[in-house]
């Protein structure tokens, strides 16, 4: 995408411009990772992405219908993501690539996922660290301009909102350790805090990537009855021992 001016752009459009620069490409490369490896083995009828257009991150899923959603140019369906048009319970899986860093109100679009995503259904989502070295330069900058007029939701409180929600983490990453440094060789020369910051500084990466499921309470999932029949039948052909041994007669 190429403007004239970027500023003119809503949030989550200038954010997805950003991501042709080499920092944005820094973040992209390792995100795009996550989302192949997190939507590979996901399975159902229906996959949405929420906003990035232009990132296909549902190719590594093999659902019969993947669509882009939300409000940015080039989506496949045009919607607010506080206000999807599906049905409760009809989506298997959806992905939120910083979608809740450049909405309004996080909270409401999480509370629409809950209600779209079907029992057990998956979400997936990647947000900006504010406790990283991404945050002390967002606040130096002012949170000004992309990506760092972001909201920038902490972890623990993502955590907090998502449990009330009745999910439950499945799995998940940091990323983007080094300082954010637009030069690809200032980048390349503190590429060695990845593989530091994974062992040193765990929860201090500037990009936070999670995987969650959503639970019912209450809720029974039923095995197959062939299943159910299957193991009826192994019941029965178990062989049970006489307790009186023809030698003690």
């Amino acid at each position: 995408m190429r403007v004239s001016n970027i500023n003119s752009l809503p949030s989550h459009e200038q954010f997805a411009v950003w991501l042709a620069s080499p920092l944005g490409q820094y973040v992209l490369e390792r995100e795009r990772r996550f989302f192949d490896r997190a939507v590979a083995d996901v399975f159902g009828y229906y996959a949405v992405q929420l906003e990035l257009p232009g990132l296909p991150l549902l190719q590594a899923n093999r659902m019969p219908t993947r669509l882009v959603a939300g409000l940015s140019d080039g989506c496949q369906l045009s919607c607010d993501p506080r206000q999807l048009p599906f049905p409760a319970a009809s989506v298997d899986l959806l992905l939120l690539p910083h979608t809740l860093d450049f909405h309004p109100d996080p909270r409401a679009v999480l509370r629409e996922v809950e209600r779209v995503l079907v029992p057990e259904g998956r979400l997936v989502l990647t947000g900006f660290n504010p406790r990283s070295l991404w945050g002390a330069a967002r606040l130096g900058k002012r949170r000004r301009g992309v990506p760092w007029q972001g909201q920038f939701l902490s972890l623990p409180r993502l955590k907090d909102w998502l449990a009330l929600l009745d999910f439950e983490a499945e799995g998940g990453r940091i990323c983007c350790y080094a300082p954010p440094l637009s030069s690809p060789r200032w980048q390349e020369r503190f590429a060695f805090m990845e593989a530091a910051g994974d062992r040193w500084w765990p929860v201090g990466g500037g990009v936070y990537c999670l995987e969650m499921v959503k639970r019912v309470r209450g809720m029974r999932l039923i095995a197959p009855s062939w299943k159910r029949a299957g193991a009826r039948v192994r019941q029965v052909a178990v062989a049970v021992p006489d307790r009186h041994s023809p030698h003690e007669e």
